[in-house]
């Protein structure tokens, strides 16, 4: 039986990250405006609205990891 309860707890945990890779960005992660698809700038796996933004996160997240 052992084995029966490991395959079927193991069933639920590989369906978790498809659901995880699914959802999409809404946001720009600097200034947490929507992002229309017409207007967005891609860096690093990341949507900002704009190269701006993008610079902004940047220094923002450099000044985190000094702290």
């Amino acid at each position: 039986m052992a084995p029966e309860e490991a395959k079927a707890a193991a069933v639920p945990e590989a369906a978790k990250p498809q659901s995880a890779q699914q959802e999409k960005q809404a946001n720009c992660l600097a200034c947490n405006k929507p992002i229309k698809k017409l207007k967005r700038y891609y860096r690093d796996g990341k949507f900002y609205c704009n190269k701006k933004c993008w610079r902004t996160y940047l220094e923002k997240s450099k000044e985190e990891k000094k702290e």
